[in-house]
């Protein structure tokens, strides 16, 4: 896919964080190699905290690579515990600890949602998708948020294929965004954030 359409997708790594050197070439050679642009880690998965040492290495090799790390913020879908998806005290630790590393927190941190929005506008590098939800389920302190001060920190996210693009998007215009907010929340945000070409 990512061949046949390289203006239309970027691939995003994921590694083993229990063995840590063979993760840290992996991310390299998906970057170096493949072209990737982020690495994906779903902490529930890990039952680890994004504050645990087995991330570190990555999220160092991260800074150096100039690219993002995705993880996941708010309650689990599967039943999993959902303690590990809180913003603070983890993701707002990591970025005290990597102020350099750009985070892109998915799944809008629900029901933490307003946790969510503190630590993104506490630290530069930390920003939110809407993946896993549909534009008429965001939470009325995002969408103010998107429509204020977070502008450029809210990058629009579907998680699909359990939910298509159009989905999402269906009522997008209920949330009454600007032309410039909509701009920046579905496309030019992302573009910066991942280094993408916008051609």
């Amino acid at each position: 896919m990512l061949n046949r359409y390289p203006n239309r997708f970027t691939g995003i790594a994921a590694v083993n964080l229990y063995r840590p050197m063979e993760a840290v070439r992996e991310l390299r050679h998906a970057v170096h190699d493949l072209g990737f642009r982020g690495l994906r880690i779903v902490q529930w998965l890990w039952d680890l905290p994004a504050t645990d040492r087995r991330y570190y290495p990555l999220f160092a090799e991260c800074v150096e690579l100039g690219i993002p790390v995705c993880l996941q913020v708010g309650h689990t879908g599967p039943l999993c515990p959902s303690e590990h998806g809180r913003p603070i005290p983890y993701i707002d630790i990591a970025a005290i600890e990597f102020p350099e590393l750009i985070i892109v927190c998915g799944h809008i941190g629900y029901p933490w949602t307003t946790e969510m929005i503190a630590v993104a506008t506490k630290h530069l590098n930390v920003h939110i998708d809407t993946s896993a939800y549909t534009a008429k389920r965001y939470p009325r302190e995002l969408v103010e948020y998107m429509k204020t001060n977070g502008k450029k920190k809210v990058l629009f996210g579907t998680n699909y294929p359990m939910i298509t693009p159009k989905k999402c998007l269906e009522h997008l215009d209920s949330l009454e965004l600007s032309d410039e907010v909509k701009r920046l929340f579905l496309r030019e945000n992302a573009l910066r954030i991942f280094g993408l070409d916008a051609e």
